[in-house]
């Protein structure tokens, strides 16, 4: 083995990078979303019979080789509906939780970055929608209108509005006194400058786990509002009206609810994963604990 000579410079030592472990939480929570979404993007195609197709003669079938989940009162295949009725749920999930992203972190920049009287106005306008029941607070905002599946989105997303504005006001008040902040108003940026280039790239983390937790309650919350009639009206596949239909044959028939129900847990202890698996991934305690 040759050894350096002594006029060779010596190379320094490299150490290797070690990639982060990610929680286990994480990839079992984005395994099954993703598993949900290519299900309900791949209905159409994977589903055995049209989510609507009725047959008088096969009503009540428990479930067979021919309708895996069996069939409802109107003959329909249980299992097509499901799949069909992930789409909506996910649309509600997703489509409420983007709703109140976009109104709620702006508001929430704002409250944390000027203070003074609209942050007062805007705290107190989130206590009062705060002390309402989410489902009270949905039904309310849909009893002037008719209901429909785009209006139950739309209640949804108003409805958490209030949550993604305090957690963003929180995020905001840590980081609107950091050096970095100090230093882009002395260079005299402006306000719209400061809040997108500076804080809200920093104030992402905990945004996008608050945002992905708030994906499940307003899934739920979609069911609730179905499940009562003021979300989507048949003869849709969301899995709340399906519960819903299913109540008066749940002696005789449970399968019908049956399929609906367990398919909302799974997603919704999936999208749980998810977040807190991403909470656990992003928050650098939680990173140090976990190594250590």
């Amino acid at each position: 083995m040759a050894m350096p000579s002594a006029d060779q410079p010596l190379q320094p030592m490299t150490t290797p990078r070690v990639m982060p472990r990610l929680p286990t939480k994480l990839w079992i929570g984005v395994t099954t979303v993703v598993l949900l979404i290519a299900l309900a993007a791949l209905a159409p195609l994977i589903a055995p019979y049209p989510f609507d197709g009725m047959s008088i003669l096969n009503r009540f079938k428990p479930p067979s080789a021919q309708h895996w989940f069996g069939t409802d009162e109107f003959g329909r295949d249980v299992l097509s509906r499901t799949l069909y009725g992930a789409r909506l749920s996910l649309i509600i999930g997703f489509g409420a939780t983007l709703i109140s992203l976009v109104i709620g972190v702006p508001l929430g920049l704002i409250a944390g970055f000027k203070r003074g009287r609209i942050d007062e106005w805007l705290m107190r306008g989130t206590d009062v929608l705060m002390s309402f029941p989410p489902i009270m607070l949905g039904l309310l905002v849909l009893a002037a209108t008719t209901p429909s599946l785009t209006k139950a989105v739309i209640a949804v997303g108003i409805v958490y509005v209030p949550v993604l504005v305090r957690i963003t006001r929180s995020v905001t008040l840590d980081l609107v006194n950091e050096e970095f902040i100090q230093a882009a108003r002395a260079r005299g940026e402006r306000t719209s400058y400061i809040l997108a280039a500076e804080i809200l790239p920093n104030a992402w983390p905990p945004i996008v786990v608050e945002a992905s937790l708030r994906i499940t309650f307003a899934i739920l919350l979609g069911a609730a509002l179905s499940f009562v009639g003021m979300g989507a009206q048949p003869p849709s596949s969301d899995w709340g009206l399906m519960i819903a239909e299913a109540r008066p044959f749940i002696d005789r028939a449970p399968w019908i609810a049956l399929a609906p129900g367990f398919a909302m847990c799974i997603t919704v202890i999936g999208i749980n994963l998810l977040g807190d698996g991403l909470r656990e991934a992003l928050d650098p305690r939680l990173q140090t604990s976990r190594s250590g």
